[in-house]
């Protein structure tokens, strides 16, 4: 039986966008659906190639396959994946060699690793396993990366509602990629603004996952060009894809986290074109 289940979204033009009402806003850019017990849902995006999606191994270990955009052998065959587990404890397995992965924890898979494998080591509590995936063109190596190893920084101030703290995982700083980076941003009590200032950066894209939004409490997610902003209110464990012209913000109505994950030009974290709050429309 097929595990895996994906679904294609193109790039959209800029001036096409403000013409979306809010249906057709969210079919393009909101991910609703990450999680399925036991499958692997994926979102095949034109954006740089970039793959966002899930995986619940709860009754039974799942192994990651290719799907039929990439035209591959074995799901890293061209690409790179990076791997954030927000569930129980997970193993994942490549080629023979396990990896155990704790909560809010990360594995970054190389190009060139071909059998991967998805399981959880507890059913009562299974595995949440949130991954990105990008082309590569260079080998580099199977790398954990826990809690204590990240790069951490601290943003915003309690007065302007934003201060939150970011862990990065796969970045230059952690460990080596091709182009891919993720990380948590975890926003304090009271705090309800991330990424504010907004900022874009046409160098490279992005895809945010919202997690740790409280039950009855949702998260209104701000995009577009600064002088054309949308919005999309989303709930907990969905994802929403930031083309590389469109600010990627948002409010909500607790504080939350979001997992963030990006390709493109180059890894440098700090390349980005800042908006002032004022300059928003």
């Amino acid at each position: 039986m097929n595990k895996t289940e994906y679904t294609e979204k193109f790039a959209s033009h800029p001036r096409d966008v403000k013409g979306y009402d809010t249906v057709l806003l969210r079919e393009e850019f909101l991910i609703e659906s990450v999680f399925e017990n036991d499958k692997v849902k994926l979102i095949y995006t034109g954006y740089d190639r970039f793959v966002a999606g899930g995986a619940v191994p709860k009754t039974e270990a799942i192994k990651l396959e290719p799907i039929e955009p990439m035209k591959a052998k074995y799901f890293c065959e061209h690409r790179e994946l990076g791997i954030i587990n927000i569930g129980g404890d997970a193993r994942i397995t490549i080629d023979g060699t396990s990896f155990t992965i704790g909560f809010k924890e990360a594995l970054y898979v190389t190009r060139g690793s071909n059998d991967i494998i998805l399981e959880s080591i507890d059913e009562a509590r299974p595995a949440m396993l949130y991954m990105n995936s990008a082309p590569a063109h260079k080998t580099f190596i199977n790398k954990l990366i826990k809690q204590n190893d990240v790069n951490i920084i601290d943003l915003g101030t309690e007065k302007d509602s934003n201060k939150r703290r970011i862990r990065q995982f796969i970045v230059s700083a952690t460990c080596e990629t091709c182009q891919l980076q993720m990380g948590i941003t975890e926003l304090q009590p009271g705090s309800v603004w991330n990424t504010m200032p907004p900022h874009t950066h046409s160098r490279r894209m992005e895809v945010y996952f919202y997690t740790d939004v409280p039950e009855g409490q949702a998260v209104c997610h701000f995009m577009g060009k600064p002088e054309e902003t949308r919005h999309i209110w989303m709930k907990n464990n969905q994802a929403v894809i930031s083309p590389n012209w469109s600010i990627h913000s948002a409010a909500g109505t607790s504080n939350y986290s979001f997992i963030w994950g990006m390709a493109g030009e180059n890894l440098n974290f700090g390349d980005l074109d800042l908006i002032k709050p004022s300059e928003l429309k």
